[in-house]
């Protein structure tokens, strides 16, 4: 089975952890620009609050045995200091049922682990 792991992190913090998954392994992975907002539902400076804060999401597809050990990777590249702080980000973890090779048109079983 295959696992897609989605990490939305602080942009300063985007290249850290694509040189953390590129030095344990996992080189493949997509970067986006993203706005929102979390828990502390923006940030307030003087009267002006921002709602929309700038993010990255970083998206890869890796090995379901895989999974724990990336994620602990983008978690420690990603924190904040030794404890970490409010905005470092979140991360999604799915399954992904089929891949598809757009070069090759082939199906590749990603359900039963033949990706």
């Amino acid at each position: 089975m295959m696992i897609m792991v989605r990490a939305i992190v602080r942009p300063e913090k985007a290249d850290a952890v694509l040189a953390a998954l590129m030095d344990n392994g996992f080189p493949a992975v997509t970067k986006y620009s993203v706005a929102g907002r979390g828990k502390q539902r923006g940030i307030k400076i003087g009267e002006v609050t921002y709602d929309e804060i700038p993010k990255t999401m970083l998206m890869s597809v890796v090995k379901a045995e895989d999974k724990d050990f990336v994620i602990s990777t983008i978690m420690d590249a990603a924190r904040s200091g030794t404890k970490g702080a409010f905005g470092d980000g979140k991360i999604f973890v799915s399954e992904v049922g089929d891949v598809y090779t757009i070069s090759s048109g082939v199906k590749e079983g990603a359900a039963e682990g033949e990706a």
